[in-house]
């Protein structure tokens, strides 16, 4: 979830704010920015490993205000509700999402903020068609249902919401676009980023894709060569923000 928005969802300053599927906190360390000394960030996740990480990362950076929890989303036992729940990531993996954001109402005050991020690789594509490009977006997208994640979760959201027994949400969308020549360099870093090693071992286990194939040590290289060859403008993933305030 970027700054950009948790700050359109209004995320802000003395909030109190559960982070859901934190990891290793991330997005909390971008929450506790804009709620400031006077805010709080409970961050939960329901891998103890992953909450010690977590937890030792923050006491680093010396962040007071950061608190992780080891809990299931539906199950956290709350002392007084929360001003906002936010999560990255999270409802993509989720089999009854709506059922999820349901539990989790409980634990929010009266007015208060529900935005959750999450993926859409239906709207990546290559103009004019880049092979190595379009290839890889479906690789990608098949690596992720696979997975055992929903790849359009993003344009899901509104739906989930919906169902869940929530306000209709506000939805927004970002996505890296640009040519090979891009000035701000995203293209390249998508270039470099599109696939992880997850997604080769995922697509050679369910027999997709062999790695050889994927040959992805070379891939980057290979995908900004044939950008720049074919003159074309590539369009990421969609990252999707979706925000509502409980009535």
């Amino acid at each position: 979830m970027t700054r950009r928005f948790l700050t359109a969802a209004g995320i802000g300053p003395g909030m109190r704010v559960l982070d859901v599927g934190t990891g290793m906190g991330d997005v909390a360390l971008l929450a506790a920015e804009l709620v400031g000394a006077e805010g709080t960030i409970v961050g939960i996740d329901n891998s103890a490993s992953i909450v010690a990480a977590a937890s030792r990362r923050i006491e680093s950076l010396g962040k007071s205000n950061i608190n992780f929890v080891v809990s299931d989303p539906a199950e956290l036992a709350v002392e007084r509700p929360f001003d906002a729940i936010i999560g990255r990531y999270v409802l993509m993996f989720l089999s009854e999402p709506a059922a999820t954001l349901s539990a989790l109402r409980t634990k929010l005050k009266r007015d208060g903020v529900m935005a959750f991020h999450e993926l859409d690789w239906a709207g990546a594509r290559s103009i004019p068609p880049a092979p190595t490009y379009e290839q890889c977006r479906k690789w990608a997208l098949e690596a992720v249902r696979l997975g055992g994640a929903d790849p359009q979760m993003g344009t899901r959201m509104y739906g989930v919401f919906v169902r869940a027994g929530l306000p209709p949400p506000t939805l927004r969308l970002e996505s890296i676009t640009g040519g090979s020549e891009d000035p701000s360099g995203t293209v390249r870093t998508l270039c470099d980023t599109l696939f992880p090693e997850a997604f080769v071992s995922v697509l050679e286990r369910h027999g997709i894709a062999s790695a050889a194939t994927i040959a992805a040590d070379t891939l980057p290289q290979r995908l900004a060569a044939e950008i720049a060859e074919l003159g074309s403008v590539i369009v990421g993933r969609s990252e999707i923000c979706a925000w509502t305030r409980c009535q």
